[in-house]
Parts: C-alpha cells; sequence; structure tokens
C-alpha cells in the first residue's frame, strides 16, 4: 500500500480506505476463487494495483469518459483505475463468469457506482467507448481484431484520441504491426521506480 501513496499523494481519505480495503477482498475470493497466483498475493499492491495504476498516470481521461476493460479476470486493471478516477465510467468484461464474480463483489463491497462488470467476449459486447484498456491478455496484433469497432470516432477537443491503452512486459517490437496503429509506446519505468517495471510498458495505440 506504501507504493500507491508514494506514487499518488493526492488520493483522498475515501480513495485511500478503498485502496487499503482491495488486499483483504481479493484475500477472501482468491480462496475461494483463484483469479491471482496464491504466491503473487504477498506483491499484491505492487504487482496488480500500481501496475494497474500506470494508465492514470498516463492520464485522467475526460469527466464522464466511457472505458471498457477487456479480459478484466479478477478486475485489473479496471478496478484499481475506477478507485482512483471515480469521474470515469468502468464497463469490466471477462468471458469466465466466476471471474466476474469476483469483480462484481468487489465492486459492491467498495461502493464502485463507476463501475458495471459482465460476462462477456469482447467481439459480444455492442456499446462503443471512449477508451479501451487492458493488461496483457494477448498479442497486440490479435487483441485489436478483438476490439475492432469498438472505439467511438471522436474524443471532445483537446481530450486524448479514442485509444487503446495496454500494459504489456518484454519485447513487443513485433507486435507493432498493422492492425496496431501506434500512438505511444511508454517505459512504465519512467514513472515507477521498483525493478518490478524494468520490462513494462503502457502501448497507445488505434486501430
Amino acid at each position: 500500500m506504501e507504493s500507491i501513496l508514494k506514487y499518488f499523494p493526492e488520493l483522498k481519505e475515501e480513495q485511500i480506505q478503498k485502496f487499503e480495503s482491495l488486499k483483504a477482498l481479493y484475500s477472501e475470493w482468491n480462496a475461494r476463487i483463484n483469479v491471482i497466483s496464491r504466491k503473487d498475493m504477498e506483491n499484491f499492491y505492487l504487482h496488480h494495483v500500481l501496475h494497474s495504476l500506470a494508465i492514470a498516470r498516463y492520464t485522467s481521461f475526460f469527466e464522464r469518459a466511457t472505458v471498457l476493460d477487456v479480459g478484466t479476470g479478477g478486475g485489473f486493471p479496471g478496478i484499481p483505475l475506477a478507485i482512483a478516477l471515480p469521474q470515469v465510467e468502468f464497463h469490466l468484461v471477462d468471458s469466465i463468469g466466476k471471474k466476474i464474480r469476483v469483480v462484481q463483489e468487489v465492486k459492491n463491497a467498495l461502493g464502485l457506482e463507476n463501475v458495471v462488470a459482465t460476462q462477456a467476449r469482447a467481439e459480444g459486447i455492442k456499446n462503443s467507448f471512449n477508451y479501451i484498456v487492458s493488461r496483457a491478455v494477448t498479442t497486440l496484433p490479435e487483441f485489436a481484431k478483438w476490439i475492432k469497432g469498438k472505439l467511438v470516432k471522436n474524443n471532445p477537443p483537446g481530450a486524448l484520441p479514442p485509444s487503446v491503452l495496454y500494459l504489456k512486459g518484454g519485447d513487443i517490437t513485433h507486435e507493432l504491426i498493422p492492425p496496431v496503429k501506434v500512438l505511444e509506446v511508454k517505459d512504465i519505468s519512467e514513472w515507477f521506480e521498483e525493478p518490478f517495471f524494468e520490462t513494462k510498458k503502457l502501448v497507445v495505440f488505434q486501430v
């Protein structure tokens, strides 16, 4: 939890309390439904929460922006982003029902009114969104196929254009090919100094 406060000192007390509640909630649900590696729970805030919040370091979106989190698993990056950015609307989807159940229970426990959780494949979502986020669910070209047509045409003047913000580690050079239209690749280590982030990147692209 210290790492969250270190990089996001502007958080309000209500947000801090929600972040503090996360580990106990996920520990409880992880014991029933394995959504996070049991060993990785020791690094819960660093590997899952802070990693998700790299997107919030890049942009705070705009008020009432709609964001689709594809392949959210147990709620990452969507749940930490929803706590940090309460003015933004998040729709979290995953094809696995038990994972979405965990997301729904965490949402209810924290009272996150800006979160909708749905069991669905990305291709089955009918709406279009201002932004799409995800965390290493597949290769970038494959992901681009899943979300084709899911971004709105335009965002308000001055806002980040409709785009995908994708968290990925390792060498991704071979993935930066059509239909992926790269806007920017950011090294997360520019924001967070912990060794875990040395190979982690945020890829901002359109399709």
